[in-house]
């Protein structure tokens, strides 16, 4: 009873049980192609934020790649806030969680034989945010580098699919951690425009106007969506758009969103500092003060409260 107790929680085609007991089979679709879907929100005082829209985005992505979970949005909605409270037990050393929720479309039969779970595999799971990991990059701002590697185009696979197959991504993420390991990657897309890091999406400040890439070539985040919406609140332009690396190099301010960062503030770009190279800048931190007031959690301090356990 004990180790259930001290084991997190994850829900596996229709079953909750301690996630060290799910068992995806080797011939998986997603194992082997890259064949599933998935999406990621996070908690704020252990409170799923927007589950919603992320919910409607993770649909989108199973319709895109016709693939029936074999549930409702709403009945994703109820599993995922049910991962939530029966791990809430174990929050507190975690600070807050992401939650994830993932479909892969199966085990194609072999021959005659029938595998021992027709369909598609349904996992609903909850990790600690990496808070630790990031605790300096928030205190001392990000360091952004774009790769060789492009995003693909949207005629290729639309990336505004959250799929399993990340290695255009990875691969691009490698070459920057090769030369920086504190780096974060932002691909360019196909035209050479800014497009999107691993998860991440990427705003630009110029003559006090905010910037982000046109949803087609990118995922469209929905902490990204949450900002965009902030930023009309403040009564701050924003534009969604190409933004080239002219456009980069003369920012008076850049920041990245994702669901676990939220905002977090850029002090260089290729090398070269933004601004005055302390992040965040004027506009990046209204943003960010008002996205805390928003969640009703210091998510900055959350990260901040890490960095002694970072050193």
């Amino acid at each position: 009873m004990t180790q259930l107790t001290n084991c997190r929680l994850a829900w596996f085609n229709g079953k909750f049980m301690p996630e060290n007991q799910v068992l995806i089979p080797f011939r998986d679709r997603s194992w082997r192609y890259g064949d599933g879907v998935f999406d990621m929100t996070r908690t704020f005082n252990g409170r799923a934020f927007r589950l919603k829209e992320h919910i409607d985005r993770f649909y989108c992505s199973l319709l895109y790649l016709r693939l029936d979970p074999g549930m409702s949005p709403q009945e994703m909605i109820d599993v995922s806030e049910q991962i939530v409270a029966r791990n809430e037990h174990l929050r507190g050393a975690a600070g807050d969680w992401w939650i994830g929720q993932r479909v892969s479309r199966g085990v194609d039969p072999i021959g005659d034989e029938v595998p021992e779970h027709s369909g598609p595999n349904v996992v609903v799971e909850c990790t600690p945010l990496p808070l630790k990991a990031r605790a300096r990059q928030f205190r001392d701002g990000l360091d952004v580098w774009t790769p060789a590697q492009r995003r693909i185009a949207p005629d290729m696979l639309s990336p505004r699919a959250k799929t399993h197959n990340y290695l255009n991504m990875i691969v691009a993420e490698q070459s920057v951690k090769a030369h920086d390991p504190e780096g974060w990657a932002v691909l360019l897309d196909v035209n050479g425009n800014l497009a999107e890091g691993m998860g991440s999406n990427i705003f630009v400040v110029r003559g006090g106007t905010l910037y982000t890439p046109s949803e087609r070539y990118v995922l469209a985040g929905i902490s990204r969506q949450m900002t965009l919406d902030l930023a009309r609140k403040l009564a701050i332009a924003a534009i969604e758009g190409d933004i080239d690396l002219f456009d980069a190099a003369n920012a008076e301010e850049m920041f990245l969103t994702s669901t676990s960062l939220c905002i977090a503030g850029v002090r260089s770009f290729n090398g070269a500092k933004i601004g005055d190279g302390r992040a965040p800048g004027p506009i990046t931190k209204r943003l960010t003060d008002a996205y805390i007031a928003a969640v009703g959690c210091d998510f900055v301090k959350q990260y901040l409260d890490r960095l002694a356990d970072a050193t």
